[in-house]
């Protein structure tokens, strides 16, 4: 969609079947009650007990009654908003996997590498990594060339998430994408910035308007100069919006579904989603809301098993005119009473303490976090989970992590040809407005080993190696210090050979 010259519905009706379901995976994510209850309940300030919806089939009735979605109390409270961020650290757990470590990019020639180094130095890995965090939570993420000369010295790499993008595909490739962000908000006025990046006789071009409309509604559009966040634009525009600096050959933007794979479960069936990546959290949703349903039972146990006493009415300390009667659970000493037997028996002060169910809530808990890793594709391990207290062998610890390495394994055959066709174009921009080299030939993006093993574990190998003869001390040595150059390895086994005791001479031998 070309950038609107006129006021329409806001999300663009073609996103009316995804936006939901994007809330509800960025609901998981950011953790936030109030964007939980707005996406099962259909609004974060519910005042009613009960809705219709709940008595519903279909998909609108299945998630009114998603524990989230649960009818409220007569007084409009909810009193167990307890949620458990799992949600959160699966995706964080994610991007850990696959940039916990500097990944390797290399290109021919030498002076476009030591370019490219001093363009991906800085902050690029936690952008990467907040880029890893937003797909796995979201389905996917949008990576973008961009340059500003007043706060930067290079090119470098922005992320957009992908409930703030109107995408369009074409047998799977984008052609072209609009992102929006909002400005500034008073519930009645709503002043959104809309960024079009497209291809303009096979050039990547941008494309900013700025509009004044209504949560519900895009509005109409006003000049760039009318907001401070949108008036450095002005100047860098043509007649028809365009950024005219930074041209490249081909879209300057990406698209990194997540898992490589661009299919949801979510939207088979929906064309307008053809592209989309999954959320890790895909399939799972009822499980995420069941945990918090259990961990909501768990406190409501806590709450309910505080240490209580029930008295007799007539031991209530009269408070005054109008203020009630109440006890004293504090005071030392009391008046002795002399009471009469009361009809049924019961005495005059009856304590009472609720049990707390903690094996119970534990072991279904503990069941259903297992269940929830597994359905987003990584193993309990990688959580810190081990089925026992046991100790365990590094090949243990491999094995029990192959869902995750199979997960990490498939995500990088994702992120490698998306980032071996964004990194080009960045060096393209960067030279065209800093005057950097661009010669991208041959560009290589190689992510680091996912499994390390310990110093320990690595030590033990190499003196059983040299034990029973079967490496040199170079070969040693390498093994100890993966992330050394020839030369350091080279000087650490001069070192050693010069340290090592002079073998001693036979002395059964007579010379000769």
């Amino acid at each position: 969609m070309p950038l609107p010259t006129q006021d329409q519905a806001w999300p663009p009706p073609q996103l009316a079947h995804i936006t939901p379901k994007l809330n509800e995976w960025a609901a998981w994510w950011t953790g936030n009650p109030a964007d939980l209850s707005k996406a099962y309940h259909g609004t974060a300030s519910p005042q009613v007990e009960d809705r219709p919806g709940q008595h519903r089939g279909g998909v609108v009735g299945a998630l009114s009654r998603f524990w989230w979605g649960r009818p409220t109390n007569a007084g409009g409270q909810r009193r167990d908003d307890t949620h458990v961020p799992l949600a959160a650290d699966i995706a964080r757990a994610s991007a850990d996997l696959l940039f916990a470590e500097p990944l390797k990019v290399a290109v021919e020639q030498q002076a476009a590498q030591d370019r490219l180094d001093a363009v991906l130095t800085g902050d690029v890995l936690s952008t990467l990594t907040s880029a890893a965090e937003k797909t796995a939570a979201l389905g996917g993420v949008y990576l973008k060339t961009v340059f500003d000369t007043e706060v930067a010295e290079s090119a470098f790499l922005a992320t957009e998430p992908a409930d703030r993008a109107i995408p369009e595909f074409v047998h799977g490739r984008l052609r072209a994408v609009t992102f929006w962000r909002v400005l500034y908000t008073d519930d009645r006025q709503v002043w959104r910035h809309l960024e079009r990046h497209e291809l303009l006789a096979g050039d990547g071009v941008v494309q900013h308007s700025l509009y004044v409309g209504t949560p519900a509604r895009l509005g109409r559009p006003f000049p760039l100069e009318a907001h401070p966040e949108t008036a450095p634009l002005a100047g860098s525009v043509n007649d028809q919006g365009y950024i005219t600096a930074g041209i490249t050959k081909g879209l300057d933007v990406v698209y990194i579904p997540n898992k490589g794979d661009g299919e949801a479960k979510a939207w088979r069936k929906v064309p307008s989603a053809a592209g989309w990546g999954a959320s890790d959290y895909d399939g799972a949703e009822p499980f995420l809301d069941d945990l918090d349903q259990q961990y909501a039972s768990w406190m409501r146990d806590i709450r309910l098993g505080k240490a209580r006493i029930i008295v007799a009415k007539y031991m209530l300390d009269d408070l005054g005119p109008g203020l009630g009667a109440g006890f004293d659970l504090d005071r030392d000493v009391y008046a002795p009473l002399k009471l009469a037997g009361t009809e049924d028996g019961d005495p005059p002060i009856t304590p009472q303490q609720f049990a707390i169910r903690f094996a119970e809530h534990q072991a279904t808990i503990d069941q259903w976090t297992d269940q929830i890793i597994g359905t987003a594709g990584y193993s309990p391990s990688t959580f810190g989970r081990d089925a026992d207290g046991a100790a365990v062998t590094a090949t243990e610890v491999v094995a029990r992590g192959d869902r995750s390495t199979l997960t990490r394994n498939r995500n990088i055959r994702g992120w490698t040809p998306k980032l071996q066709q964004i990194l080009p174009k960045l060096l393209t921009v960067d030279a065209s407005v800093f005057g950097g080299t661009v010669d991208p030939t041959g560009l290589t993006v190689e992510f680091p080993d996912g499994v390390n093993e310990s110093p320990e574990t690595v030590a033990r190998t190499a003196q059983a190696l040299k034990m029973a003869g079967a490496a040199s001390t170079r070969a040693l040595v390498e093994m100890v210090h993966t992330d050394w150059d020839d030369t350091k390895v080279e000087e650490e086994v001069a070192r050693i050979i010069a340290e090592s005791p002079t073998a001693l001479a036979d002395p059964f031998s007579f010379g000769g």
